[in-house]
Formats: C-alpha cells, sequence, structure tokens
C-alpha cells in the first residue's frame, strides 16, 4: 500500500522540548476538538465501581440513535474511540483491494495496509473504500454516489457541526458502515468514546472482536447525557460558526489563504507551512502541518481565553 506515514495533531510534550515552556503553557491547535467541552456533570458511583452493564448501554444507544437519527434496520454499537473500529474494520473482510478518498486522516490507509490491504485509485474496482465526511483536512463533502465499492466505509467523525449533510440514512444499506467520534464535537477526546452504525452483521463482528465492556462506566453516562442535550448541540454549532468567521479573518490578515476546512478546524494555504508552524511555536501555539503538502497549515479553534494569544502571534 505504499509508505503511511502515521503523522497527528497534538504531540504537545515534543513541542514543548523543542521550542520550551511547560505543557500548561502551550496553546494547542493542532487538533480538531472543541474547545469548550461538554460539562461532565456528576456521575453515579458504580459508573466506577461495576462492570458498565445493559441498562447504561442501552441508554447511551437509544440517545445516540435519536440523535444521528438512525435508520431502522441499522445496528449501533458503542466503541473505545473512533479509533477502535478504524484499527479493526479491514478484518472484516477477506484482504483486497481498498480504496481511500486522499488526502485524509492516515489511520485509514495504515490500518488497511497493516491487515494486509493494497490501495487502489479505482473506487470502482475496490472490495472496500472509505471516505472520511467532511474530510479531514480539507473539509470535502461527499454524497452517496461518491460510494462505489462492495464493503464501504463513511467516517463521520467531525459531521455533527454539518448534520444536514450527514450520510447516516446509507447505515441502513448493506455492507455499510458509518463511523461517528464523541469527543470532537462535544471537546471530551480523553473519554475515548465512538460509535460504528451500520450493516448489523458487521456490527456483530466488530463487538465480537472489542469483547465485554468496551466502553467504561463514566463514558456510558457522560455520552448519554450529553447526546440527549441537543440544545447544547445546537448552541454550539453557532458559536463555532462565530469563531471560524473569526480566526478566518485574523490568518487573512496575517497573509494566509482560507481554503477548506469544518468549523472545527480551518486550512490555510501558506508560502512556508513549517515556518508558519516554528512562527506560532515559538510563541507556544501548536498547528498541524502536513508531510505531503508544504503550504498547508490547519488550525483549531481556540478556547475563549487563548484568542488574544493568537491575535499577539500573528500580529
Amino acid at each position: 500500500m505504499g509508505k503511511n506515514l502515521r503523522d497527528h495533531g497534538g504531540g504537545i510534550d515534543e513541542a514543548a522540548e523543542k521550542f520550551g515552556g511547560l505543557r500548561s503553557q502551550w496553546v494547542d491547535l493542532s487538533t480538531g476538538i472543541n474547545p469548550i467541552a461538554y460539562k461532565l456533570g456528576t456521575f453515579t458511583d458504580d459508573a466506577w465501581t461495576a462492570l458498565p452493564d445493559r441498562v447504561a448501554t442501552s441508554a447511551l444507544l437509544d440517545a445516540a440513535r435519536q440523535f444521528w437519527k438512525v435508520p431502522k434496520g441499522a445496528a449501533i454499537l458503542a466503541t473505545p474511540g473512533a479509533s477502535a473500529s478504524i484499527a479493526m474494520i479491514p478484518r472484516l473482510r477477506p484482504t483486497a483491494t481498498v480504496h481511500i478518498a486522499t488526502p485524509t486522516y492516515n489511520e485509514h490507509a495504515a490500518a488497511f495496509a497493516a491487515a494486509g490491504w493494497n490501495q487502489t485509485d479505482t473506487p470502482q474496482k475496490a472490495a472496500a473504500q472509505v471516505i472520511v465526511h467532511p474530510n479531514n483536512p480539507d473539509g470535502r463533502i461527499f454524497d452517496a454516489s461518491d460510494l462505489h465499492a462492495p464493503l464501504r466505509i463513511i467516517d463521520e467523525s467531525f459531521a455533527d457541526v454539518i448534520p444536514n449533510a450527514s450520510l447516516i440514512a446509507e447505515a441502513a444499506t448493506p455492507n455499510t458502515v458509518v463511523l461517528k467520534s464523541f469527543g470532537k464535537f462535544w471537546g471530551l477526546a480523553g473519554l475515548r468514546l465512538g460509535f460504528a452504525i451500520g450493516d448489523p452483521e458487521l456490527i456483530n463482528q466488530l463487538a465480537t472482536m472489542l469483547g465485554p465492556w468496551p466502553v467504561a462506566g463514566p463514558a456510558l453516562q457522560i455520552g448519554a447525557r450529553a447526546l440527549s442535550d441537543h440544545d447544547w448541540a445546537d448552541q454550539t454549532r453557532e458559536r463555532l460558526l462565530t469563531d471560524t468567521t473569526r480566526i478566518d479573518s485574523l490568518l487573512t490578515n496575517a497573509g494566509a489563504k482560507p481554503i477548506g476546512g469544518t468549523t472545527l478546524f480551518r486550512l490555510y494555504e501558506v508560502d512556508d507551512a513549517a515556518k508558519w508552524q516554528d512562527r506560532l511555536a515559538s510563541r507556544h501555539i501548536w498547528s498541524r502541518v502536513f508531510p505531503y503538502n508544504s503550504r498547508w497549515l490547519r488550525l483549531g479553534l481556540p478556547a475563549p481565553d487563548q484568542w488574544s494569544r493568537l491575535e499577539k502571534a500573528l500580529a
């Protein structure tokens, strides 16, 4: 499948080693995680002391079905982050060829390569197909007509900012899996909660691979609470849109060109992305660059108390 560089956002510890400062002094804009996380609230004692039970799991899955409007006939599985499903999906079918719309989140290619699959540039000739919708890092939006392969994987880790564009209806189509990530939109990446939705046969296979109790008790409770809070979701989408306009204006004035992204992360074209990253890092602000394009710079959104740091660094 070729060389797969498993580079990611984050890595503040390494950035601090190179550019100085304590980890707590850094502003991490290298990821696409909502900077204002959903409030955890309280948990029952047994969330920490007992093995997760079916009642708590059912409450989470019921809330997820309603929030994402999961079609009748599609199965749903809570997972320890979307990455767990990504790693296992290539083992759902015999090794063959896969088409992955690139450039995109590189764990899909890495997972298929690790399972022995070969990558093809022609989706119509592939046994499996992966689309990240909206795409990371350019925000590309796909349509159901873009899906051609027998096994269809739709990664909607960032789709909660544009729910009307979701392809969740495809989850009722045989040989289809839609992935959802809880950590990004709700800002709780450390909770490690994700969902696989789709063909019951495939979802049952994933459940067997994961084994019992794949999601921790606290994650079950906070996930059910957050997915039931539709007002918070609506207000968050409005705030993210406002903040996206603000950061695009800042970067445009600094000489960058907005070329894509979502309201959780923005992609800019600059003269030299590595120099821009170093410039921001000298002010302890971490950004995302890409090994396949030296002019692409990606930034997440600052928290409310971090905007002035970014404004000063760009001045």
